[in-house]
């Protein structure tokens, strides 16, 4: 949904990256898409967006939890709790490099819904159904190794950095987490969401004017390291930044909502950081360790204070 809700920004930043001189700015590209296109216009490609990152989220947030306990308990409770960022960023990229699969056919059918005027095709099955017909199953992926590049850091500092920004901004209020209620909690998560937001835009944009690029501009049987080098000598280098400032505001208007739904959903479970014993020493943490590896510390504690008794 958040995804979908920002469509209007995304839709002017994805034509401003194929070129650069068909808006001036936000508004410009709005007002005269509307008057073209009409409202509706305006919300180009949110179909293929809608049903790309409800995939794509749903197996990136289970993923980030699951990877997290996995790593957590290869690496043992001592360690998990020692390397904790290690722990996010690694949970954070696998997860991600399965979500990216399910979210690619999505993503092409956008960008070229987007980038093309008037749009190649009416909707999202209409889409993949021209894409498949014209160029195979794998005109769907074409942009999958500029997606890994550019989602892949993205959601290693969506997450990292999110962990960090919340546990920072804990520092400089008084008291402990458990001292604020639910609302001051979720205007936390929603200013930590945003910092890691514009880190997110930063860090993952080059790699995401590729994957513009490349859906909008690859030639029939061209290799993706001789479309990537092709393009790359016809933007240059500053062209890898085109549309950045838009891209800001939205990726971090769009994570941090996120990472506010995120935070209202678990605040009443055990993935909430709230429910975390290690919070007992290190209160403003945000790190949410895996239960079973807090029961196994804890236990490991309570037999070494024995030890120490006898």
């Amino acid at each position: 949904m958040t995804h979908t809700a920002v469509t209007p920004l995304d839709l002017v930043k994805c034509r401003r990256q194929v070129d650069t001189k068909l808006y001036k700015g936000n508004f410009d590209g709005w007002s005269k898409i509307a008057r073209a296109e009409g409202f509706r216009g305006i919300f180009t490609g949110w179909a293929p967006t809608f049903w790309g990152y409800s995939v794509q989220g749903s197996v990136k947030y289970g993923g980030y939890e699951f990877f997290k306990k996995w790593y957590s308990d290869l690496v043992g409770t001592e360690n998990a709790y020692k390397y904790k960022t290690w722990i996010y960023l690694a949970g954070s990229a696998s997860a991600e490099f399965l979500a990216d699969i399910g979210l690619c056919p999505f993503e092409a059918v956008k960008v070229r819904i987007q980038t093309t005027i008037p749009p190649f095709a009416k909707g999202t099955i209409d889409g993949i159904n021209k894409i498949v017909t014209t160029e195979g199953v794998g005109g769907l992926y074409k942009g999958l190794y500029p997606l890994w590049g550019r989602q892949i850091p993205y959601t290693m500092m969506k997450f990292a950095s999110f962990e960090t920004a919340v546990e920072m901004i804990y520092k400089q209020l008084p008291g402990k987490k458990s001292d604020y209620g639910k609302a001051a909690q979720t205007a936390v998560s929603f200013a930590g969401g945003y910092i890691a937001g514009i880190l997110c835009a930063i860090i993952s944009h080059p790699a995401d004017v590729m994957v513009s690029k490349l859906n909008a501009d690859r030639r029939a049987g061209e290799s993706f390291g001789t479309a990537t080098s092709r393009i790359y000598r016809d933007i240059g280098f500053m062209g890898l930044w085109n549309g950045l400032p838009v891209r800001i505001v939205m990726i971090g208007t769009l994570t941090g909502l996120q990472w506010m739904i995120y935070g209202k959903l678990s605040s009443n479970t055990l993935l909430h950081s709230s429910a975390n014993p290690f919070n007992q020493t290190t209160s403003r943490s945000s790190w949410v360790c895996p239960q079973p590896v807090v029961r196994r510390l804890q236990m490991s504690r309570r037999q070494s204070h024995r030890g120490t008794k006898e």
